[in-house]
């Protein structure tokens, strides 16, 4: 190899994450944590990595935006016929990783899936930018496809189609929202003495144990 990996070391700083300083709720430290990684100007602070599961029993990873933190849900959109549309249909149980390295914090979670409402997704569409709404009729996500001129092509043939129209939501496309049985937070510490906890569902709260590094 051309650079040693193994040569790569980066120490973490001294933020701390101790559980008297927790919420009860880990939806509203997970929202602390968010609003910090935008208030750093982050680049897409919202990106999150949505882990679902194949046919084959594969772990299936891609990054996501998250569009809200919404009564405790957390939601994102997507087409309903993409590979991990598909996937959540089958398995509606799936993982989320935030990493923010510039803050030296993570956050797995874990959860079952569903759609939301129709209603919903017509609001989010609506606020969509003209190009992204045009590119959800184009996009056969997840298809296999002769070329980049094909998609361009069906884009092209959506933007004579709207032209001078509102352009309403695909059916097939639309939100999931993830309700968090799981929620870990994990701190980068010194010395690779990171603090990790962790938030599990106990009846209708939240318990919280600590995990070692």
């Amino acid at each position: 190899m051309k650079n040693d990996l193994s040569a790569i070391r980066n120490d973490y700083g001294n933020r701390a994450l101790n559980e008297s300083e927790l919420p009860k709720d880990p939806t509203l430290l997970l929202q602390d944590w968010m609003d910090e990684a935008i208030n750093e100007g982050l680049y897409e602070p919202n990106a999150v990595v949505l882990s679902t599961t194949d046919s084959d029993g594969f772990p299936s990873s891609r990054v996501v935006l998250l569009k809200a933190i919404q009564d405790g849900k957390l939601v994102f959109f997507s087409n309903y016929s993409s590979a991990k549309g598909k996937e959540l249909e089958k398995n509606p149980k799936a993982g989320l990783l935030f990493f923010w390295p510039q803050l030296h914090r993570q956050i797995r979670i874990k959860g079952n899936v569903e759609r939301i409402s129709d209603a919903h997704s017509d609001l989010y569409f609506k606020e969509r930018p003209y190009e992204s709404k045009l590119g959800a009729w184009a996009s056969a996500q997840s298809e296999v496809i002769s070329g980049r001129e094909a998609i361009e092509s069906k884009y092209s043939f959506y933007k004579g189609k709207f032209k001078d129209k509102e352009i309403p939501r695909p059916a097939f496309w639309g939100g999931f929202q993830l309700h968090p049985k799981n929620i870990e937070f994990w701190q980068g510490r010194s010395g690779r003495l990171h603090d990790r906890l962790v938030y599990g569902r106990d009846g209708a709260g939240w318990g919280i144990w600590r995990l070692a590094p």
